[in-house]
Protein backbone atom coordinates (compact mmCIF):
# COMPACT_ATOMS: atom_id res chain seq x y z
CA UNK A 1 0.00 0.00 0.00
CA UNK A 2 1.28 3.47 -0.64
CA UNK A 3 1.55 5.79 1.87
CA UNK A 4 1.45 9.70 2.17
CA UNK A 5 0.43 9.69 -1.82
CA UNK A 6 0.59 13.11 -2.47
CA UNK A 7 -0.34 12.78 -5.80
CA UNK A 8 -3.54 11.17 -5.13
CA UNK A 9 -4.43 13.89 -2.38
CA UNK A 10 -4.20 17.23 -4.59
CA UNK A 11 -7.33 18.63 -5.40
CA UNK A 12 -8.62 18.30 -9.25
CA UNK A 13 -8.41 21.44 -11.38
CA UNK A 14 -11.96 21.98 -11.84
CA UNK A 15 -11.87 23.22 -15.81
CA UNK A 16 -9.85 20.14 -16.50
CA UNK A 17 -10.46 19.44 -20.48
CA UNK A 18 -9.73 16.22 -22.50
CA UNK A 19 -6.25 17.39 -22.94
CA UNK A 20 -3.04 14.62 -22.50
CA UNK A 21 0.19 15.68 -22.33
CA UNK A 22 3.19 13.30 -23.26
CA UNK A 23 6.75 14.77 -22.40
CA UNK A 24 8.89 11.72 -22.00
CA UNK A 25 12.98 11.97 -21.97
CA UNK A 26 14.52 8.90 -24.29
CA UNK A 27 14.74 5.65 -23.59
CA UNK A 28 18.45 5.52 -23.96
CA UNK A 29 20.12 3.26 -26.51
CA UNK A 30 16.58 2.29 -27.30
CA UNK A 31 14.22 4.96 -27.94
CA UNK A 32 15.02 9.04 -28.74
CA UNK A 33 11.78 11.08 -26.42
CA UNK A 34 10.42 11.91 -29.98
CA UNK A 35 10.06 7.72 -30.37
CA UNK A 36 8.39 7.81 -27.34
CA UNK A 37 5.53 10.64 -28.10
CA UNK A 38 4.68 8.71 -31.58
CA UNK A 39 4.25 5.46 -29.74
CA UNK A 40 2.36 7.42 -27.15
CA UNK A 41 0.34 9.47 -29.00
CA UNK A 42 -0.59 6.55 -31.64
CA UNK A 43 -2.03 4.53 -28.60
CA UNK A 44 -3.51 7.52 -27.36
CA UNK A 45 -5.56 8.11 -30.56
CA UNK A 46 -6.81 4.57 -30.28
CA UNK A 47 -7.96 4.59 -26.89
CA UNK A 48 -8.94 8.37 -26.24
CA UNK A 49 -10.64 9.38 -29.19
CA UNK A 50 -11.40 12.83 -29.51
CA UNK A 51 -9.01 14.04 -26.73
CA UNK A 52 -6.44 16.82 -27.57
CA UNK A 53 -2.55 15.60 -27.11
CA UNK A 54 -0.25 17.51 -26.84
CA UNK A 55 3.58 15.31 -27.42
CA UNK A 56 6.65 17.71 -26.41
CA UNK A 57 9.79 15.44 -26.41
CA UNK A 58 12.45 16.54 -24.28
CA UNK A 59 15.79 16.22 -23.90
CA UNK A 60 17.91 17.79 -20.64
CA UNK A 61 21.01 19.24 -21.83
CA UNK A 62 22.72 16.17 -23.68
CA UNK A 63 22.76 14.90 -27.05
CA UNK A 64 19.16 15.58 -29.08
CA UNK A 65 18.39 18.87 -27.13
CA UNK A 66 17.87 21.30 -30.15
CA UNK A 67 16.02 18.86 -31.90
CA UNK A 68 13.36 18.34 -29.47
CA UNK A 69 13.41 22.12 -28.65
CA UNK A 70 12.73 22.58 -32.55
CA UNK A 71 9.76 19.90 -31.97
CA UNK A 72 7.94 20.54 -28.87
CA UNK A 73 8.52 24.50 -28.75
CA UNK A 74 8.14 26.27 -31.84
CA UNK A 75 12.44 27.19 -32.14
CA UNK A 76 13.95 26.44 -35.60
CA UNK A 77 17.22 25.05 -36.69
CA UNK A 78 20.03 27.07 -37.53
CA UNK A 79 22.78 25.52 -39.29
CA UNK A 80 26.60 26.42 -39.81
CA UNK A 81 30.01 25.43 -39.86
CA UNK A 82 32.19 25.09 -37.09
CA UNK A 83 35.62 23.79 -35.48
CA UNK A 84 34.80 20.17 -34.05
CA UNK A 85 36.67 18.90 -31.08
CA UNK A 86 40.09 18.29 -33.18
CA UNK A 87 39.97 21.70 -35.16
CA UNK A 88 37.88 19.68 -38.06
CA UNK A 89 35.45 21.89 -39.62
CA UNK A 90 32.28 20.38 -38.78
CA UNK A 91 28.03 20.80 -39.60
CA UNK A 92 26.10 21.91 -36.68
CA UNK A 93 23.53 23.62 -35.50
CA UNK A 94 21.39 25.58 -32.59
CA UNK A 95 17.78 26.16 -32.31
CA UNK A 96 16.31 30.40 -32.38
CA UNK A 97 12.80 31.20 -31.51
CA UNK A 98 12.71 35.00 -31.39
CA UNK A 99 15.53 36.53 -29.46
CA UNK A 100 16.31 32.71 -27.59
CA UNK A 101 18.74 30.33 -28.62
CA UNK A 102 19.86 26.81 -27.33
CA UNK A 103 22.99 25.40 -27.87
CA UNK A 104 23.80 21.91 -27.35
CA UNK A 105 27.65 21.20 -26.50
CA UNK A 106 27.14 17.75 -28.32
CA UNK A 107 26.46 19.63 -31.65
CA UNK A 108 30.18 20.19 -31.41
CA UNK A 109 32.20 18.75 -29.00
CA UNK A 110 29.89 15.06 -28.41
CA UNK A 111 31.50 12.36 -27.22
CA UNK A 112 30.90 10.66 -30.29
CA UNK A 113 32.24 12.92 -32.56
CA UNK A 114 35.57 11.82 -30.81
CA UNK A 115 34.85 7.57 -31.01
CA UNK A 116 38.33 5.85 -31.93
CA UNK A 117 40.35 9.12 -31.70
CA UNK A 118 38.96 10.03 -27.49
CA UNK A 119 41.62 12.05 -26.55
CA UNK A 120 40.19 14.80 -23.25
CA UNK A 121 43.88 16.31 -23.22
CA UNK A 122 43.04 17.20 -27.13
CA UNK A 123 39.29 18.09 -27.29
CA UNK A 124 38.16 21.45 -27.35
CA UNK A 125 34.97 23.02 -26.71
CA UNK A 126 36.06 25.70 -29.05
CA UNK A 127 33.20 25.18 -31.37
CA UNK A 128 30.37 25.51 -29.06
CA UNK A 129 32.08 28.89 -28.67
CA UNK A 130 31.22 29.68 -32.14
CA UNK A 131 27.78 28.26 -31.93
CA UNK A 132 27.17 30.43 -29.25
CA UNK A 133 28.99 34.17 -30.75
CA UNK A 134 26.73 33.05 -34.13
CA UNK A 135 23.77 32.87 -31.61
CA UNK A 136 24.28 36.48 -29.98
CA UNK A 137 25.35 38.08 -33.48
CA UNK A 138 22.09 36.82 -34.81
CA UNK A 139 19.93 38.89 -32.29
CA UNK A 140 19.83 36.36 -29.51
CA UNK A 141 19.89 37.49 -25.79
CA UNK A 142 18.60 34.63 -24.07
CA UNK A 143 21.24 31.83 -24.19
CA UNK A 144 20.80 28.58 -23.09
CA UNK A 145 23.60 25.83 -22.95
CA UNK A 146 22.91 21.95 -23.14
CA UNK A 147 25.89 20.88 -20.99
CA UNK A 148 26.37 17.02 -21.79
CA UNK A 149 27.70 13.93 -23.40
CA UNK A 150 30.84 16.30 -24.06
CA UNK A 151 34.30 14.52 -25.05
CA UNK A 152 36.11 17.85 -23.69
CA UNK A 153 37.96 18.60 -20.29
CA UNK A 154 39.15 22.31 -20.97
CA UNK A 155 36.76 23.75 -18.63
CA UNK A 156 34.77 25.86 -21.65
CA UNK A 157 38.45 27.40 -22.53
CA UNK A 158 37.48 26.54 -26.06
CA UNK A 159 34.54 28.34 -25.98
CA UNK A 160 35.55 31.23 -24.15
CA UNK A 161 38.13 32.26 -26.37
CA UNK A 162 36.00 31.74 -29.51
CA UNK A 163 34.06 34.34 -27.30
CA UNK A 164 36.86 36.80 -27.40
CA UNK A 165 38.30 35.64 -23.70
CA UNK A 166 42.62 35.74 -24.08
CA UNK A 167 44.47 32.82 -22.14
CA UNK A 168 48.13 33.79 -21.54
CA UNK A 169 50.67 31.60 -20.60
CA UNK A 170 53.87 32.35 -18.46
CA UNK A 171 55.58 34.09 -21.27
CA UNK A 172 52.47 36.58 -22.03
CA UNK A 173 51.86 34.68 -24.97
CA UNK A 174 47.76 34.40 -25.99
CA UNK A 175 47.11 30.47 -26.72
CA UNK A 176 43.60 28.25 -26.57
CA UNK A 177 43.70 25.84 -23.83
CA UNK A 178 42.34 22.62 -23.79
CA UNK A 179 42.47 19.55 -21.18
CA UNK A 180 46.48 19.11 -21.78
CA UNK A 181 47.44 23.30 -21.77
CA UNK A 182 45.25 24.50 -18.79
CA UNK A 183 47.65 23.91 -16.71
CA UNK A 184 50.02 26.29 -18.61
CA UNK A 185 47.32 29.07 -17.91
CA UNK A 186 48.91 32.50 -15.91
CA UNK A 187 46.38 34.82 -16.71
CA UNK A 188 42.57 35.19 -18.18
CA UNK A 189 41.22 38.39 -19.59
CA UNK A 190 37.38 37.90 -20.58
CA UNK A 191 36.99 41.80 -21.37
CA UNK A 192 35.92 41.33 -25.02
CA UNK A 193 33.47 38.08 -23.70
CA UNK A 194 31.70 40.30 -21.32
CA UNK A 195 31.72 43.28 -24.22
CA UNK A 196 30.19 40.57 -26.91
CA UNK A 197 27.79 39.35 -23.93
CA UNK A 198 26.52 42.21 -22.83
CA UNK A 199 22.77 42.17 -22.35
CA UNK A 200 22.44 38.55 -22.54
CA UNK A 201 22.17 35.93 -19.83
CA UNK A 202 24.19 32.55 -20.46
CA UNK A 203 21.84 29.54 -18.39
CA UNK A 204 23.88 26.24 -18.88
CA UNK A 205 21.85 23.25 -18.28
CA UNK A 206 23.25 21.09 -15.45
CA UNK A 207 21.67 17.68 -13.50
CA UNK A 208 25.34 17.23 -11.93
CA UNK A 209 26.94 18.41 -8.68
CA UNK A 210 30.30 17.82 -9.28
CA UNK A 211 33.40 19.96 -7.90
CA UNK A 212 35.43 21.25 -10.60
CA UNK A 213 38.08 18.92 -9.52
CA UNK A 214 39.20 16.30 -6.99
CA UNK A 215 38.00 12.29 -6.92
CA UNK A 216 35.00 13.72 -7.32
CA UNK A 217 35.33 16.29 -10.16
CA UNK A 218 35.12 16.28 -13.68
CA UNK A 219 38.88 14.04 -14.62
CA UNK A 220 38.22 11.57 -11.91
CA UNK A 221 34.90 11.16 -12.73
CA UNK A 222 34.18 11.62 -16.81
CA UNK A 223 37.63 11.53 -17.94
CA UNK A 224 37.78 7.66 -18.48
CA UNK A 225 34.57 7.43 -20.26
CA UNK A 226 36.34 10.23 -22.82
CA UNK A 227 39.23 8.06 -22.94
CA UNK A 228 41.96 9.30 -20.32
CA UNK A 229 44.11 7.03 -18.33
CA UNK A 230 44.48 6.67 -14.59
CA UNK A 231 47.87 8.94 -16.21
CA UNK A 232 46.03 11.21 -17.92
CA UNK A 233 43.03 11.66 -15.30
CA UNK A 234 45.97 12.89 -13.11
CA UNK A 235 47.27 15.38 -15.40
CA UNK A 236 43.61 16.78 -16.37
CA UNK A 237 42.84 17.12 -12.75
CA UNK A 238 46.15 18.78 -12.41
CA UNK A 239 44.84 21.49 -15.01
CA UNK A 240 41.47 21.88 -13.73
CA UNK A 241 43.53 22.80 -10.14
CA UNK A 242 45.98 25.53 -12.50
CA UNK A 243 42.64 26.79 -14.46
CA UNK A 244 40.78 27.29 -10.87
CA UNK A 245 43.57 29.25 -9.43
CA UNK A 246 44.07 31.45 -12.82
CA UNK A 247 40.25 32.43 -13.01
CA UNK A 248 40.64 33.38 -9.36
CA UNK A 249 44.22 35.68 -9.82
CA UNK A 250 42.80 37.66 -12.72
CA UNK A 251 38.89 37.43 -12.34
CA UNK A 252 38.51 37.42 -8.38
CA UNK A 253 35.93 34.56 -9.00
CA UNK A 254 36.00 31.12 -6.79
CA UNK A 255 34.35 28.28 -9.04
CA UNK A 256 36.34 25.30 -8.17
CA UNK A 257 34.05 24.05 -5.63
CA UNK A 258 30.43 25.48 -7.24
CA UNK A 259 28.06 22.48 -7.55
CA UNK A 260 28.15 21.47 -10.99
CA UNK A 261 31.88 23.13 -11.80
CA UNK A 262 32.59 19.76 -13.32
CA UNK A 263 29.81 19.39 -15.55
CA UNK A 264 31.24 18.39 -19.24
CA UNK A 265 35.14 18.58 -18.31
CA UNK A 266 34.72 21.38 -16.28
CA UNK A 267 32.59 23.69 -18.76
CA UNK A 268 30.25 24.06 -15.67
CA UNK A 269 32.81 26.27 -13.99
CA UNK A 270 33.98 27.92 -16.91
CA UNK A 271 29.84 29.19 -17.53
CA UNK A 272 29.97 31.29 -14.46
CA UNK A 273 33.55 32.05 -14.52
CA UNK A 274 34.26 33.12 -18.35
CA UNK A 275 31.04 33.54 -19.41
CA UNK A 276 29.03 35.54 -16.55
CA UNK A 277 26.38 32.74 -16.52
CA UNK A 278 24.63 30.61 -14.37
CA UNK A 279 23.78 27.17 -13.73
CA UNK A 280 20.17 25.35 -13.50
CA UNK A 281 18.76 22.09 -13.31
CA UNK A 282 18.00 20.76 -17.20
CA UNK A 283 14.72 19.80 -16.55
CA UNK A 284 13.65 23.17 -14.92
CA UNK A 285 15.02 24.90 -18.06
CA UNK A 286 13.08 22.76 -20.60
CA UNK A 287 9.80 23.24 -18.24
CA UNK A 288 10.16 26.59 -18.50
CA UNK A 289 10.99 26.79 -22.82
CA UNK A 290 7.87 24.55 -23.40
CA UNK A 291 5.48 26.79 -21.06
CA UNK A 292 4.52 23.38 -19.30
CA UNK A 293 3.55 25.24 -16.87
CA UNK A 294 0.77 26.95 -18.86
CA UNK A 295 0.01 23.54 -21.03
CA UNK A 296 -0.25 21.19 -17.52
CA UNK A 297 -2.71 23.33 -15.61
CA UNK A 298 -5.70 22.10 -17.56
CA UNK A 299 -4.67 18.95 -18.82
CA UNK A 300 -6.42 15.78 -17.12
CA UNK A 301 -3.40 13.34 -17.40
CA UNK A 302 0.43 13.19 -18.01
CA UNK A 303 2.47 10.94 -19.01
CA UNK A 304 6.11 10.73 -18.82
CA UNK A 305 8.93 8.28 -18.73
CA UNK A 306 12.89 7.59 -18.54
CA UNK A 307 14.75 4.48 -19.98
CA UNK A 308 15.00 3.41 -16.45
CA UNK A 309 13.42 4.75 -13.36
CA UNK A 310 15.51 5.15 -9.76
CA UNK A 311 17.02 6.84 -7.14
CA UNK A 312 18.80 9.07 -9.77
CA UNK A 313 15.51 9.89 -11.11
CA UNK A 314 15.14 11.38 -8.01
CA UNK A 315 17.53 14.16 -8.03
CA UNK A 316 16.21 16.27 -10.50
CA UNK A 317 15.41 14.42 -13.54
CA UNK A 318 12.89 14.76 -16.29
CA UNK A 319 10.09 12.20 -14.63
CA UNK A 320 10.46 13.94 -11.32
CA UNK A 321 10.22 17.56 -12.60
CA UNK A 322 7.43 16.65 -14.58
CA UNK A 323 5.58 15.38 -11.77
CA UNK A 324 6.53 18.12 -9.43
CA UNK A 325 5.02 20.59 -11.87
CA UNK A 326 1.97 18.92 -13.01
CA UNK A 327 1.58 17.93 -9.09
CA UNK A 328 0.89 21.82 -8.63
CA UNK A 329 -2.37 21.85 -10.34
CA UNK A 330 -3.72 18.35 -9.14
CA UNK A 331 -2.75 16.78 -12.21
CA UNK A 332 -2.14 12.71 -12.25
CA UNK A 333 1.20 11.82 -13.68
CA UNK A 334 1.98 8.37 -15.24
CA UNK A 335 5.61 7.11 -15.64
CA UNK A 336 6.54 4.56 -17.87
CA UNK A 337 10.42 3.11 -18.34
CA UNK A 338 12.49 0.13 -19.64
CA UNK A 339 12.89 -0.80 -15.78
CA UNK A 340 11.89 0.34 -12.25
CA UNK A 341 14.13 0.00 -9.67
CA UNK A 342 12.80 -1.45 -6.17
CA UNK A 343 13.43 1.77 -4.19
CA UNK A 344 11.92 4.36 -6.08
CA UNK A 345 8.98 4.99 -3.13
CA UNK A 346 10.05 8.38 -3.03
CA UNK A 347 8.53 9.34 -6.36
CA UNK A 348 4.46 8.65 -5.41
CA UNK A 349 5.28 11.68 -2.68
CA UNK A 350 6.64 14.08 -4.93
CA UNK A 351 3.59 13.96 -8.01
CA UNK A 352 3.90 10.68 -9.59
CA UNK A 353 0.38 8.56 -9.31
CA UNK A 354 1.56 5.21 -10.78
CA UNK A 355 4.85 3.99 -12.47
CA UNK A 356 5.30 1.00 -14.73
CA UNK A 357 8.06 -1.00 -16.43
CA UNK A 358 7.41 -1.73 -19.94
CA UNK A 359 9.00 -5.27 -20.04
CA UNK A 360 6.72 -7.85 -20.58
CA UNK A 361 8.40 -10.59 -19.06
CA UNK A 362 11.99 -11.96 -18.13
CA UNK A 363 14.65 -11.10 -20.86
CA UNK A 364 18.15 -9.42 -21.16
CA UNK A 365 18.80 -6.05 -21.51
CA UNK A 366 19.44 -6.26 -25.37
CA UNK A 367 16.11 -7.67 -25.91
CA UNK A 368 14.65 -5.11 -23.76
CA UNK A 369 16.07 -2.30 -26.02
CA UNK A 370 15.61 -3.76 -29.15
CA UNK A 371 11.77 -4.44 -28.63
CA UNK A 372 11.31 -0.79 -27.02
CA UNK A 373 8.91 0.33 -29.38
CA UNK A 374 6.87 -2.61 -29.29
CA UNK A 375 7.13 -3.23 -25.12
CA UNK A 376 6.15 0.50 -24.71
CA UNK A 377 3.03 0.54 -27.35
CA UNK A 378 1.91 -2.39 -25.31
CA UNK A 379 2.29 -1.40 -21.95
CA UNK A 380 0.85 2.77 -22.67
CA UNK A 381 -2.32 1.06 -24.74
CA UNK A 382 -3.02 -1.52 -21.65
CA UNK A 383 -2.63 2.18 -19.45
CA UNK A 384 -4.78 3.78 -21.45
CA UNK A 385 -7.47 1.28 -22.01
CA UNK A 386 -7.93 0.69 -18.07
CA UNK A 387 -8.10 4.59 -17.67
CA UNK A 388 -10.41 5.22 -20.71
CA UNK A 389 -12.96 2.18 -18.77
CA UNK A 390 -12.60 4.30 -15.45
CA UNK A 391 -13.42 8.13 -16.56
Amino acid sequence: MLKNDAALEQPRQKQQKNKLIVIPDSFKGSLSSMEVCEVVGGCAARCLPGWEVQLLPVADGGEGTVDCFVAAAGFEWVWLTVQGPFGEPVKACYARRGGTAVVEMAQAAGLPMAQGRLDPERASTYGVGQLLRHAVEQGCRKLYLGLGGSCTNDAGAGAAAALGAVFLDEAGRPFVPVGGTLRNICAVNIQETQQLLQGCTVTAMCDIDSPLYGEQGAAYIFGPQKGADAAAVRRLDGGLRAFAQAVEKSLGKQVAHLPGAGAAGGFGAGVVALLGGRLQSGIQTVLELVDFDRRVRDARLVITGEGRLDGQSLRGKVVLGVAQQAGRYGVPVVAVAGSVANNVDEIYSRGVTAAFSICRGPQSLQEAMENGKANLALAVENILRFYAAAL
